[in-house]
């Protein structure tokens, strides 16, 4: 890698203060699910794990998705899950992160309608919730929440953020993205309530993550980190979107600021993607402009698949990794983001990270597909049915625009 070039990609290797934490660089690895757990509690490999990311360079390491301290928030065995049984095991996690040099903060979810109803396990006897009933439109799976089992579900991440606080986290990542269920809300597609939580209006939809938010700040403390992970796109559907303006963008960056996020952890496909006709601004770039908060983008750094056509639609990933690179290098200059997160990269090469800064490119190992699958692990049982028929639907869609392209 040339000086210049090596120039051009210094200033992600600065620090960065997120309220009483400095980062070391702009590197994140962002939440992705391993599998590693039982009943979820995290198995010692999974330490290990986020202990060889954290000295491999990355700054900040968000977990795989914890399942808030709610009956009704997952069933699946093979999924984190944070309530005082399990809070050691997550402990163990944190302190490896913190060992490797990496601040680490605790990812918070709900499936909401995604949740498998009925079965044998040990949550089955609870019905599954979420804003309306609805995986996605026309597609229905358990029913709605009542407002008294909201205000359940609120002290339940309010409970599992405490847990992740005494743990030792830096702070918490309430996950309302992809679909699940605090993105149930926040889209009018699963979101029909009439009761001020849902409906056309954006500023009622974000009511209820928001609710979530300011309760946690007010737990927590104004030191402990929250960030807020959000999206457009669904695993079920990749032309869907929460803001149809940037007007409705605006209200809920701004209902999210103030109810205490410190962060956005804005995800799309592809970072790179300009969200709005007549810009090359990405959904990171849009919400940096409205926000005090720090903002992280995410979308295939280096890579030439986004995460759904080489997970469900088994499209062959190539790198490329110089190109990608410098694009990012140019996005951030500008200002469109402060930190940036690298999921699959970091999963196939625990030092992408190091590798990068040292301009050793050649010694990058290249993301594939058999890195992230679970044999003997799926969890698919524990999901609705209909759910991993439409999200196998969309990526086989997806990939044949791709092909027409």
């Amino acid at each position: 890698m040339s000086g210049a070039f090596n120039s051009e990609l210094e200033p992600l290797f600065e620090p960065l203060q997120l309220n009483g934490t400095q980062l070391a660089n702009r590197f994140v690895m962002p939440g992705m699910q391993r599998g590693w757990c039982r009943d979820g509690r995290p198995e010692p490999r999974l330490a290990d794990y986020y202990r060889e990311r954290a000295i491999g360079g990355v700054g900040l390491i968000i977990t795989e998705a914890c399942a808030v301290d709610h009956e009704s928030a997952t069933q699946g065995p093979y999924y984190g899950r944070l309530n005082r049984a399990t809070m050691e095991g997550w402990r163990d996690c944190i302190k490896a992160a913190h060992q490797g040099g990496a601040h680490m903060l605790v990812q918070l979810w709900h499936e909401g309608a995604i949740r498998r109803s009925g079965g044998d396990g040990p949550y089955a006897h609870f019905p599954t919730l979420s804003p309306s009933g609805l995986i996605q439109p026309g597609n229905p799976n358990g029913r709605p929440a009542t407002t008294a089992e909201l205000s359940d579900i609120r002290d339940a991440f309010v409970r599992s953020a405490m847990l992740a606080q005494e743990a030792g986290a830096d702070g918490v990542e309430v996950h309302g993205a992809h679909g699940y269920l605090l993105d149930q809300f926040l889209w009018a597609g699963t979101n029909l309530r009439e009761d001020g939580y849902g409906g056309s209006d954006i500023a009622a939809r974000v009511r209820f993550p928001a609710e979530i938010v300011a309760a946690i700040r007010e737990a927590a403390g104004p030191d402990f980190i929250i960030s807020f992970r959000m999206s457009q796109w669904k695993e079920i559907d990749f032309s869907a979107r929460v803001a149809d303006t940037l007007d409705d963008l605006r209200i809920m960056v701004e209902a999210l600021t103030c109810a205490g996020v410190d962060l956005f952890h804005v995800s799309t496909r592809r970072f790179f993607q300009p969200e709005w006709p007549g810009s090359d601004l990405g959904l990171a770039a849009w919400v940096k402009s409205m926000t005090d908060a720090a903002v992280c983008a995410v979308g295939s750094v280096g890579l030439s698949t986004d995460i759904m056509e080489s997970l469900e639609a088994g499209k062959e990933t190539s790198s490329e990794l110089e190109s990608s690179l410098a694009e990012l290098a140019r996005r951030f200059r500008r200002g469109d983001f402060d930190l940036i997160a690298v999921g699959r990269s970091n999963i196939s090469d625990p030092h992408w990270v190091a590798k990068v800064r040292a301009g050793r490119f050649d010694e990058v190992r290249r993301f594939n597909r058999e890195d992230v699958l679970r044999p003997g692990q799926d969890n698919s049982a524990n999901v609705a049915p209909s759910f991993l028929t439409a999200r196998k639907a969309e990526a086989e869609r997806d990939a044949l625009e791709s092909q027409k392209k």
